[in-house]
């Protein structure tokens, strides 16, 4: 697998925090995320240090709190919301990064957009 992790269904809230399990409270996540992830739905803004809610896919729009590096390998916050996530999922860690320089390599750093 060209990510080198399996996907898995995530509670975008958690169940152990009153999440429920339907479509809208759901999506895909790599198990190293979800594990980084665990119960949180919030975690600080690396800029501010303020409390912030975690990125909701199935909600916001990743545009509008997320872009590419110009290298288009690491993730970067826009938003509090978009640093906050970043940081919590550890989305530029180092085995998703070199994943990233392949997909780069190979010419599929295009599917990411």
């Amino acid at each position: 697998m060209v990510t080198g992790m399996p996907l898995e269904v995530d509670h975008i809230i958690p169940c152990r925090r009153g999440g429920k399990t339907t479509l809208l409270n759901l999506c895909l996540a790599c198990h190293r995320c979800n594990e980084f992830k665990g119960g949180r739905i919030e975690a600080l803004d690396p800029l501010t240090g303020s409390s912030v809610s975690l990125f909701n896919p199935n909600t916001q729009n990743w545009q509008q709190h997320f872009k590419w590096s110009p290298d288009e390998i690491k993730i970067i916050g826009i938003t509090p919301c978009g640093r906050a996530t970043v940081e919590a999922l550890q989305l530029n860690n180092a085995n998703v990064v070199a994943a990233r320089r392949l997909w780069a390599v190979f010419g599929f750093s295009s599917l990411m957009h």
